[in-house]
């Protein structure tokens, strides 16, 4: 199968790169790079360096194309809140470009990363995709709105869809060409921050008398490896017409607590950390439920905490 993945050059999408290379998809890329990097692109991959507001970037990476993996946008909840209008145009206007451009290229299959942000604040603990969605921040409420155009796409014309929402990824991947892992700036994920505090510079625990068993935010953590492996088989459901949405996640949570102890086990050393109060708005937990996923995907994470972070630690030394 001959694949677009675009935002192919990021963290998740590079490596959704080389993993679908390797299991002999005919991989393309579209990206901007303008947070992804293009020397994560493997030799002989086809790369289009362009842009989801650019039509004729569209039209050029769709040639040939049988289905497209879309991870390209913004993503950074603090970002979308200081500048809605840029996540507006980037992930709604752009993935409504893409769409238009599937269409002309009679692409009608795509698996759309979504996000667990598009349920906000949760009405139900674990949270089903029956769940109420009220996002919480224009970040969600952009993959909201996809997520709701992809619905509508999908009664209008012959495409079948999947979206994907998921919460915290961590990990990384080990490659003949070295690793492929979290390179984000600003850095605002809690594994690589934790493996990279100091005592100047400790882990904030923001609240430590939650009612959870040790007192910290629960929150849902996957594997990159393993979130990979859903949206592969995610595309091959894809027959058909119609939308489906499914949530990804370990299915029970780690604690803050419980991260800092993983992240203490790979590294040999004690985590400087400070405690802090609670941020205004913060859930005691949240967690996914995965139990569509398993029953249609197949599909069920491998890879624990310690995993993810112990990946990420060989991946930043």
């Amino acid at each position: 199968m001959r694949v677009l993945i675009t935002g192919g050059t990021g963290y998740i999408g590079s490596i959704a790169v080389e993993i679908m290379r390797t299991q002999g998809f005919e991989v393309s890329i579209l990206d901007d790079c303008s947070t992804g990097h293009a020397d994560t692109v493997p030799t002989g991959v086809r790369f289009v360096a362009g842009s989801l507001l650019e039509r004729t970037d569209l039209d050029q990476a769709l040639e040939g194309v049988d289905a497209v993996l879309h991870f390209a946008g913004k993503s950074l909840v603090g970002e979308s809140v200081e500048k809605p209008e840029l996540y507006q145009r980037i992930n709604v206007d752009g993935t409504r470009n893409l769409l238009d451009a599937m269409k002309s290229a009679n692409v009608m299959k795509i698996v759309f990363s979504s996000s667990a942000a598009t349920y906000g604040e949760p009405t139900e603990v674990p949270i089903k995709e029956s769940s109420a969605t009220f996002p919480t921040n224009p970040y969600g409420a952009t993959k909201l709105a996809i997520d709701h155009m992809i619905t509508a796409e999908s009664k209008s014309t012959d495409l079948a869809a999947v979206s994907l929402r998921y919460f915290n990824v961590a990990g990384a991947l080990k490659t003949d060409r070295g690793w492929l892992a979290e390179r984000h700036n600003p850095e605002t994920h809690l594994i690589p921050n934790i493996l990279r505090s100091t005592v100047d510079n400790p882990v904030h625990i923001f609240g430590t008398d939650w009612a959870t068993p040790d007192g910290t935010c629960i929150r849902d953590y996957v594997h990159v490896v393993d979130l990979i492996d859903a949206h592969i088989k995610a595309l091959e459901t894809l027959t058909g017409t119609g939308h489906k949405i499914y949530n990804l996640g370990s299915g029970t949570g780690y604690s803050v607590r419980q991260v800092i102890s993983a992240a203490e086990k790979a590294t040999n050393q004690t985590v400087p950390t400070i405690n802090s109060p609670r941020r205004a708005g913060d859930p005691a937990v949240l967690v996914a439920d995965i139990s569509l996923a398993k029953k249609y995907l197949q599909w069920e994470p491998s890879r624990d905490i310690e995993k993810m972070v112990a990946d990420t630690l060989e991946s930043i030394q």
